[in-house]
């Protein structure tokens, strides 16, 4: 599953911006209510909490692949601005779901001392799946002239393939404890959502303003842009697993410590950075860091009640997206009159990331938050 959803997503996310200006001829207006569209879902993923009251996890999850499949797939079909608004929207249902509940499951079936570890790995499956997903977008559209709707069913009709091939073939895991079925926020977890929110923040300045900056101010290429994704994804191909491995050994505490210091450096580097390569270095260690960010998870799976890992997981999927629906906008303003301050309120989220890190025990256990 982890291989999958990338390897989908990504045709859908490499093309898409070509796609609909050659195809659908949008405008910025349409290409912003097109993305806003898209978060839509992640916003709402508190509601899969409740179709799991008719539908098991594991069911639910591989459902979900399928309907990403499904929304990628015709997506070329329908080169028009209400045609994409309704495909991208199916696509992401698919995609938020299954985001969410990929990240419940994995917290309930691994054993704690193992989901680190396990969790680098699928980061290195993810980047494989994402770098397999480029080249051959370059291999079809390039050497073989493969138009955008077919470069779109085949990835979708892929996809689809192997979810029907899971349908079949994976056996249904038992689920050590039977998970609430509601609308689900406990005070004892305020850190957690903290951190789930601040994360979410720092990742939207990085998405949406690190990239543009690359962009405007030093005039980067599609090409080169390409080249610093693809050395992001090749670090993780080959270190995510190993960064995952050593966030087990060392503890959330000192992993988040290490992060936020570092992202504190990065964001006030990009506030200041006038050297095109010095910046591109920085978008890469900015990425890099990210990896770390599998601290939060593990640091909630210590400290939850299993009975509550979906419920939670659907929670502070939607306690993320805040940050996607209103940062943008936001700060959009902001670029328009100081790029500089931009960064300098990530620095400020990370500056808060660190505090809140520094109150993660050295050993965080669910007892001790419970008596807490």
């Amino acid at each position: 599953m982890a291989f999958v959803m990338p390897f989908v997503f990504q045709v859908w996310m490499t093309l898409l911006n070509n796609f609909v200006v050659e195809k659908a001829a949008f405008t910025g207006a349409e290409i912003g209510m097109l993305q806003s569209i898209r978060e839509i879902p992640g916003f709402l993923a508190f509601t899969a909490i409740y179709i799991l009251i008719v539908i098991k996890e594991q069911k639910f999850a591989i459902l979900s692949l399928g309907l990403l499949s499904i929304g990628v797939a015709v997506t070329g079909y329908f080169p028009s601005e209400y045609g994409l608004f309704i495909t991208t929207f199916i696509m992401s249902v698919g995609f938020h779901y299954y985001e969410t509940i990929q990240q419940s499951l994995t917290l309930q079936w691994l054993d704690k001392k193992e989901t680190a570890h396990f969790m680098g790995k699928q980061l290195a499956v993810k980047s494989f799946a994402s770098i397999l997903a480029f080249v051959g977008i370059w291999f079809l559209m390039e050497q073989f002239s493969v138009s955008y709707q077919t470069t779109y069913l085949i990835a979708g009709i892929l996809g689809f393939i192997v979810v029907l091939w899971m349908a079949w073939h994976f056996p249904q895991f038992e689920q050590p404890h039977v998970q609430h079925k509601k609308f689900l926020m406990r005070k004892r977890y305020w850190l957690y959502y903290l951190l789930t929110f601040l994360s979410g923040a720092r990742r939207q300045i990085f998405v949406v303003f690190a990239g543009f900056m690359m962009v405007e101010q030093f005039g980067y290429s599609v090409g080169e842009i390409s080249i610093l994704f693809g050395v992001n994804y090749i670090f993780n191909l080959f270190f995510a697993a190993k960064i995952g491995k050593w966030v087990g050994k060392i503890g959330e505490r000192k992993a988040l410590t290490f992060e936020y210091v570092g992202l504190i450096f990065v964001f006030t580097g990009y506030a200041f950075v006038e050297n095109a390569e010095i910046a591109a270095g920085l978008y890469i260690i900015d990425h890099m860091f990210f990896a770390l960010a599998i601290a939060i998870k593990t640091y909630f799976q210590k400290i939850a009640d299993h009975k509550d890992i979906a419920a939670t997981a659907s929670v502070s999927f939607t306690i993320n997206h805040i940050a996607a629906v209103i940062i943008p906008v936001l700060l959009g303003m902001v670029w328009l009159y100081s790029h500089t301050l931009v960064f300098f309120v990530g620095t400020g989220f990370a500056v808060l990331s660190l505090v809140g890190s520094r109150l993660i025990p050295d050993n965080p256990s669910q007892e001790e938050y419970i008596r807490g």
